[in-house]
């Protein structure tokens, strides 16, 4: 397996799944990318995965939901959340369960590089990483 971090983009909008994709793979990440929550949890790169980038905002299951799937199974990946939708108890619910960041579309590419950078500082540092 490859030292490359795995980047796990997830957002039901193509366009934003594709700009992020492009942004994080310039950055030499190898990038995964999913049009929702379910399929993020059904792929086979799950456990590859360095830090997962997601809408807050999805049908079926949010980003908020899929954190706390996630923690309740034993996973814990640190996360970037990216959203259209401001809403303060979104925010406070995600970086209470420890997200990186919390963003709001258009997102500032430097910023988001910055987010990365700290998510997988962190990553690296946790237990069993």
């Amino acid at each position: 397996m490859s030292n490359t971090p795995v980047i796990s983009i997830i957002d039901d909008d193509l366009s934003v799944r594709t700009a992020t994709d492009n942004l994080v793979r310039s950055l030499g990440y190898a990038v995964e990318t999913f049009a929702s929550a379910e399929e993020f949890l059904h792929s086979p790169r799950l456990n590859d995965t360095s830090c997962v980038i997601a809408d807050v905002r999805m049908p079926a299951m949010s980003g908020l939901d899929l954190q706390s799937h996630l923690i309740a199974s034993g996973r814990r990946f640190p996360f970037i959340f990216v959203t259209a939708f401001s809403v303060e108890s979104d925010r406070v619910r995600a970086l209470k369960a420890g997200a990186i960041c919390f963003l709001i579309k258009p997102c500032d590419g430097d910023v988001l590089i910055k987010c990365l950078d700290a998510a997988l500082a962190q990553h690296r540092t946790a237990p069993g990483a």
